[in-house]
Protein backbone atom coordinates (compact mmCIF):
# COMPACT_ATOMS: atom_id res chain seq x y z
CA UNK A 1 0.00 0.00 0.00
CA UNK A 2 2.94 2.31 0.59
CA UNK A 3 5.50 1.89 -2.25
CA UNK A 4 7.97 4.34 -0.74
CA UNK A 5 11.30 3.18 -2.09
CA UNK A 6 12.49 5.29 -4.96
CA UNK A 7 12.33 3.17 -8.08
CA UNK A 8 12.91 4.06 -11.74
CA UNK A 9 9.27 4.96 -12.29
CA UNK A 10 8.21 7.31 -15.11
CA UNK A 11 7.29 10.82 -14.06
CA UNK A 12 3.99 12.45 -14.91
CA UNK A 13 3.19 13.54 -18.44
CA UNK A 14 5.52 16.13 -19.91
CA UNK A 15 4.40 19.71 -19.35
CA UNK A 16 6.92 21.33 -21.69
CA UNK A 17 4.32 23.16 -23.68
CA UNK A 18 1.81 24.13 -21.00
CA UNK A 19 2.40 27.82 -21.60
CA UNK A 20 1.65 27.47 -25.31
CA UNK A 21 -1.86 26.17 -24.65
CA UNK A 22 -2.74 28.51 -21.79
CA UNK A 23 -6.14 30.12 -22.11
CA UNK A 24 -5.74 32.71 -19.37
CA UNK A 25 -7.54 35.92 -20.17
CA UNK A 26 -4.73 38.16 -19.01
CA UNK A 27 -2.15 39.35 -21.54
CA UNK A 28 0.93 37.13 -21.70
CA UNK A 29 3.94 38.42 -19.83
CA UNK A 30 6.82 39.95 -21.78
CA UNK A 31 9.41 40.37 -19.08
CA UNK A 32 12.25 40.30 -21.59
CA UNK A 33 10.99 43.50 -23.24
CA UNK A 34 10.78 45.24 -19.86
CA UNK A 35 14.27 44.04 -18.93
CA UNK A 36 15.59 45.56 -22.16
CA UNK A 37 13.94 48.86 -21.30
CA UNK A 38 14.89 49.03 -17.62
CA UNK A 39 18.20 47.15 -17.85
CA UNK A 40 17.36 45.42 -14.58
CA UNK A 41 16.10 42.02 -13.47
CA UNK A 42 14.85 40.87 -10.06
CA UNK A 43 15.61 37.34 -8.88
CA UNK A 44 13.55 35.74 -6.14
CA UNK A 45 15.77 33.83 -3.69
CA UNK A 46 15.29 31.87 -0.49
CA UNK A 47 16.73 32.60 2.93
CA UNK A 48 17.69 29.06 3.96
CA UNK A 49 17.14 26.53 1.15
CA UNK A 50 20.66 25.10 1.22
CA UNK A 51 22.37 24.31 -1.07
CA UNK A 52 20.00 25.68 -3.70
CA UNK A 53 19.33 29.22 -2.55
CA UNK A 54 20.26 30.86 0.74
CA UNK A 55 21.89 33.90 2.31
CA UNK A 56 25.56 33.50 3.23
CA UNK A 57 27.27 35.05 6.26
CA UNK A 58 27.38 38.39 4.43
CA UNK A 59 23.63 38.10 3.72
CA UNK A 60 24.33 37.67 0.01
CA UNK A 61 22.22 35.21 -2.04
CA UNK A 62 24.21 32.14 -3.10
CA UNK A 63 23.54 28.55 -4.12
CA UNK A 64 23.14 26.13 -6.99
CA UNK A 65 19.86 27.62 -8.26
CA UNK A 66 21.20 31.15 -7.88
CA UNK A 67 24.23 30.26 -10.02
CA UNK A 68 21.95 28.83 -12.71
CA UNK A 69 19.84 32.00 -12.71
CA UNK A 70 22.96 34.17 -12.95
CA UNK A 71 24.06 32.12 -15.97
CA UNK A 72 20.66 32.91 -17.49
CA UNK A 73 21.20 36.60 -16.72
CA UNK A 74 24.41 36.52 -18.77
CA UNK A 75 22.50 34.91 -21.64
CA UNK A 76 19.83 37.62 -21.36
CA UNK A 77 22.54 40.29 -21.64
CA UNK A 78 23.90 38.65 -24.80
CA UNK A 79 20.44 38.17 -26.29
CA UNK A 80 19.40 41.78 -25.70
CA UNK A 81 22.89 43.14 -26.49
CA UNK A 82 23.01 44.99 -23.17
CA UNK A 83 26.41 46.17 -21.93
CA UNK A 84 25.12 46.08 -18.35
CA UNK A 85 22.21 44.39 -16.61
CA UNK A 86 21.53 45.20 -12.97
CA UNK A 87 20.61 42.18 -10.84
CA UNK A 88 18.34 42.81 -7.88
CA UNK A 89 17.36 40.20 -5.29
CA UNK A 90 14.22 39.70 -3.23
CA UNK A 91 13.96 37.05 -0.51
CA UNK A 92 10.70 35.07 -0.76
CA UNK A 93 9.24 32.36 1.44
CA UNK A 94 7.62 29.17 0.20
CA UNK A 95 4.17 30.70 0.56
CA UNK A 96 5.17 34.02 -1.07
CA UNK A 97 7.07 32.85 -4.14
CA UNK A 98 4.15 32.39 -6.55
CA UNK A 99 2.15 35.49 -5.44
CA UNK A 100 5.24 37.70 -5.70
CA UNK A 101 6.07 36.28 -9.13
CA UNK A 102 2.51 36.87 -10.36
CA UNK A 103 2.55 40.40 -8.93
CA UNK A 104 5.73 41.26 -10.84
CA UNK A 105 7.86 41.70 -7.72
CA UNK A 106 10.31 39.10 -9.02
CA UNK A 107 11.10 38.00 -12.59
CA UNK A 108 12.62 34.56 -11.96
CA UNK A 109 12.34 32.42 -8.84
CA UNK A 110 15.69 30.81 -8.11
CA UNK A 111 15.07 28.41 -5.27
CA UNK A 112 13.97 24.84 -4.67
CA UNK A 113 10.54 24.86 -6.28
CA UNK A 114 8.97 21.65 -7.54
CA UNK A 115 7.28 21.67 -10.92
CA UNK A 116 3.78 20.32 -10.21
CA UNK A 117 0.60 20.12 -12.27
CA UNK A 118 -1.19 22.31 -9.73
CA UNK A 119 1.46 25.04 -9.98
CA UNK A 120 1.45 24.85 -13.79
CA UNK A 121 -2.02 26.40 -13.63
CA UNK A 122 -0.43 29.61 -12.33
CA UNK A 123 3.19 29.73 -13.51
CA UNK A 124 5.66 28.33 -16.03
CA UNK A 125 8.81 26.35 -15.36
CA UNK A 126 12.23 25.95 -16.94
CA UNK A 127 13.81 22.62 -17.72
CA UNK A 128 14.31 20.48 -14.62
CA UNK A 129 17.47 21.44 -12.69
CA UNK A 130 17.40 18.78 -9.93
CA UNK A 131 15.22 15.90 -8.77
CA UNK A 132 14.54 15.41 -5.05
CA UNK A 133 12.08 13.28 -3.06
CA UNK A 134 10.06 13.90 0.08
CA UNK A 135 11.48 12.03 3.08
CA UNK A 136 11.18 12.56 6.83
CA UNK A 137 13.86 13.94 9.14
CA UNK A 138 13.66 12.39 12.61
CA UNK A 139 15.84 11.94 15.70
CA UNK A 140 18.36 9.17 15.10
CA UNK A 141 16.97 5.78 16.09
CA UNK A 142 13.39 6.69 15.17
CA UNK A 143 12.00 4.12 12.74
CA UNK A 144 9.94 5.53 9.87
CA UNK A 145 9.42 2.94 7.17
CA UNK A 146 5.89 4.04 6.32
CA UNK A 147 3.59 6.96 6.98
CA UNK A 148 1.76 4.88 9.60
CA UNK A 149 4.87 5.02 11.78
CA UNK A 150 4.10 8.73 12.25
CA UNK A 151 0.64 8.08 13.71
CA UNK A 152 -0.01 10.24 16.77
CA UNK A 153 3.35 12.04 16.55
CA UNK A 154 3.83 15.83 16.44
CA UNK A 155 4.98 16.62 12.90
CA UNK A 156 6.35 19.91 11.51
CA UNK A 157 5.35 21.18 8.08
CA UNK A 158 6.73 24.11 6.09
CA UNK A 159 4.09 26.48 4.71
CA UNK A 160 3.50 26.58 0.96
CA UNK A 161 5.40 23.39 0.15
CA UNK A 162 4.48 20.15 -1.59
CA UNK A 163 5.20 18.29 1.66
CA UNK A 164 2.61 20.43 3.46
CA UNK A 165 0.03 19.59 0.80
CA UNK A 166 0.81 15.86 0.79
CA UNK A 167 0.84 15.44 4.57
CA UNK A 168 -2.36 17.42 4.98
CA UNK A 169 -4.01 14.95 2.60
CA UNK A 170 -2.51 11.96 4.41
CA UNK A 171 -3.61 13.30 7.80
CA UNK A 172 -7.19 13.65 6.59
CA UNK A 173 -7.57 10.13 5.24
CA UNK A 174 -4.60 7.86 5.99
CA UNK A 175 -3.05 8.39 9.42
CA UNK A 176 -3.71 10.91 12.18
CA UNK A 177 -0.72 13.07 13.13
CA UNK A 178 -0.33 16.23 15.19
CA UNK A 179 0.52 18.63 12.38
CA UNK A 180 1.99 22.08 13.00
CA UNK A 181 2.74 24.38 10.05
CA UNK A 182 5.72 26.73 10.32
CA UNK A 183 6.48 29.75 8.17
CA UNK A 184 9.79 28.38 6.87
CA UNK A 185 12.02 25.31 6.68
CA UNK A 186 14.31 26.91 9.23
CA UNK A 187 11.54 27.27 11.83
CA UNK A 188 10.30 23.71 11.25
CA UNK A 189 13.84 22.36 11.56
CA UNK A 190 14.41 24.32 14.78
CA UNK A 191 11.23 22.83 16.25
CA UNK A 192 12.56 19.35 15.50
CA UNK A 193 15.94 20.11 17.07
CA UNK A 194 14.29 21.46 20.21
CA UNK A 195 12.04 18.42 20.56
CA UNK A 196 8.79 20.31 20.01
CA UNK A 197 8.04 17.94 17.11
CA UNK A 198 9.27 14.43 16.36
CA UNK A 199 9.37 14.54 12.56
CA UNK A 200 9.86 17.03 9.73
CA UNK A 201 8.87 15.85 6.21
CA UNK A 202 10.43 17.83 3.37
CA UNK A 203 12.52 17.31 0.23
CA UNK A 204 15.47 15.11 1.17
CA UNK A 205 18.03 17.47 -0.37
CA UNK A 206 16.77 20.40 1.72
CA UNK A 207 16.73 18.32 4.89
CA UNK A 208 20.31 17.20 4.24
CA UNK A 209 21.27 20.82 3.57
CA UNK A 210 19.88 21.93 6.93
CA UNK A 211 21.30 19.06 8.98
CA UNK A 212 24.69 19.03 7.24
CA UNK A 213 25.25 22.76 7.72
CA UNK A 214 24.28 22.33 11.37
CA UNK A 215 26.60 19.31 11.84
CA UNK A 216 23.55 17.43 13.16
CA UNK A 217 23.69 14.21 11.14
CA UNK A 218 25.00 12.40 14.23
CA UNK A 219 21.69 13.24 15.97
CA UNK A 220 19.20 13.33 13.10
CA UNK A 221 18.52 10.91 10.26
CA UNK A 222 16.39 10.61 7.13
CA UNK A 223 13.65 8.01 6.93
CA UNK A 224 13.95 5.12 4.51
CA UNK A 225 10.50 6.04 3.18
CA UNK A 226 10.45 8.12 -0.01
CA UNK A 227 7.06 9.68 -0.71
CA UNK A 228 7.45 11.58 -3.97
CA UNK A 229 9.48 12.52 -7.02
CA UNK A 230 10.17 16.29 -6.94
CA UNK A 231 11.65 17.85 -10.10
CA UNK A 232 12.96 21.33 -9.26
CA UNK A 233 12.93 24.10 -11.87
CA UNK A 234 13.35 27.85 -12.22
CA UNK A 235 9.93 29.46 -12.06
CA UNK A 236 8.67 32.32 -14.24
CA UNK A 237 5.40 34.02 -15.02
CA UNK A 238 2.70 32.22 -16.97
CA UNK A 239 3.05 32.80 -20.70
CA UNK A 240 6.46 34.50 -20.37
CA UNK A 241 7.59 32.68 -23.51
CA UNK A 242 10.53 34.82 -24.60
CA UNK A 243 12.18 34.84 -21.18
CA UNK A 244 11.52 31.14 -20.76
CA UNK A 245 13.24 30.40 -24.06
CA UNK A 246 16.39 32.21 -22.92
CA UNK A 247 16.44 30.37 -19.58
CA UNK A 248 15.98 27.00 -21.28
CA UNK A 249 18.67 27.81 -23.83
CA UNK A 250 21.05 28.59 -20.97
CA UNK A 251 20.31 25.33 -19.18
CA UNK A 252 20.57 23.32 -22.39
CA UNK A 253 24.02 24.78 -23.04
CA UNK A 254 25.19 24.00 -19.50
CA UNK A 255 23.87 20.44 -19.76
CA UNK A 256 25.21 19.72 -23.24
CA UNK A 257 28.62 21.26 -22.58
CA UNK A 258 29.05 19.45 -19.26
CA UNK A 259 29.48 22.64 -17.21
CA UNK A 260 26.58 21.49 -15.03
CA UNK A 261 28.79 18.77 -13.52
CA UNK A 262 31.24 21.27 -12.01
CA UNK A 263 28.34 23.42 -10.78
CA UNK A 264 26.78 20.38 -9.15
CA UNK A 265 30.00 19.36 -7.41
CA UNK A 266 30.50 22.92 -6.14
CA UNK A 267 27.27 22.85 -4.15
CA UNK A 268 26.51 19.20 -3.41
CA UNK A 269 29.90 17.61 -2.64
CA UNK A 270 31.52 19.77 0.02
CA UNK A 271 33.26 19.27 3.34
CA UNK A 272 29.90 19.26 5.10
CA UNK A 273 27.66 17.68 2.49
CA UNK A 274 27.79 14.83 0.02
CA UNK A 275 24.69 14.42 -2.14
CA UNK A 276 25.60 12.25 -5.09
CA UNK A 277 23.84 12.97 -8.37
CA UNK A 278 20.80 10.70 -8.66
CA UNK A 279 19.87 8.85 -11.82
CA UNK A 280 16.76 11.01 -12.22
CA UNK A 281 18.78 14.22 -11.93
CA UNK A 282 21.36 12.98 -14.45
CA UNK A 283 18.60 11.91 -16.82
CA UNK A 284 17.21 15.45 -16.62
CA UNK A 285 20.57 16.78 -17.84
CA UNK A 286 20.92 14.28 -20.70
CA UNK A 287 17.26 14.61 -21.66
CA UNK A 288 16.09 18.12 -20.71
CA UNK A 289 12.42 18.01 -19.77
CA UNK A 290 9.63 19.74 -17.88
CA UNK A 291 7.90 16.73 -16.40
CA UNK A 292 5.77 17.39 -13.33
CA UNK A 293 6.38 15.84 -9.93
CA UNK A 294 4.36 12.90 -8.65
CA UNK A 295 3.38 11.49 -5.27
CA UNK A 296 4.40 7.86 -4.91
CA UNK A 297 1.14 7.09 -3.14
CA UNK A 298 -1.78 6.31 -5.39
CA UNK A 299 -4.54 8.89 -5.04
CA UNK A 300 -2.45 11.69 -3.54
CA UNK A 301 -1.25 14.80 -5.33
CA UNK A 302 1.51 17.39 -4.96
Amino acid sequence: MFPFRLRPLPLAACAAFVFASSSHAQAPADTLARIKETRAITLGVREAARPFSYLDEQKQPVGYSVDLCLAAVEEIKRTLKLPELAVKYKVVSGAERIPKLEAGEIDLECGSTTNTKARQEKVDFSYTIFVAGIRVLVPKGTKVESVKDLGGLPVALSKGTTSEKLFTQLNASEVKMQLTTFASNGEAYQALKEGRVRAFPQDDSLLLGLASHDNALDRLALSSAVLSVEPYAIMLRKGDTALGAVVDRTLSRLYTGGEINAMYRKWFTTDRMNIQMSRLTRDSFTRPNKEAGVAMLLGYSL
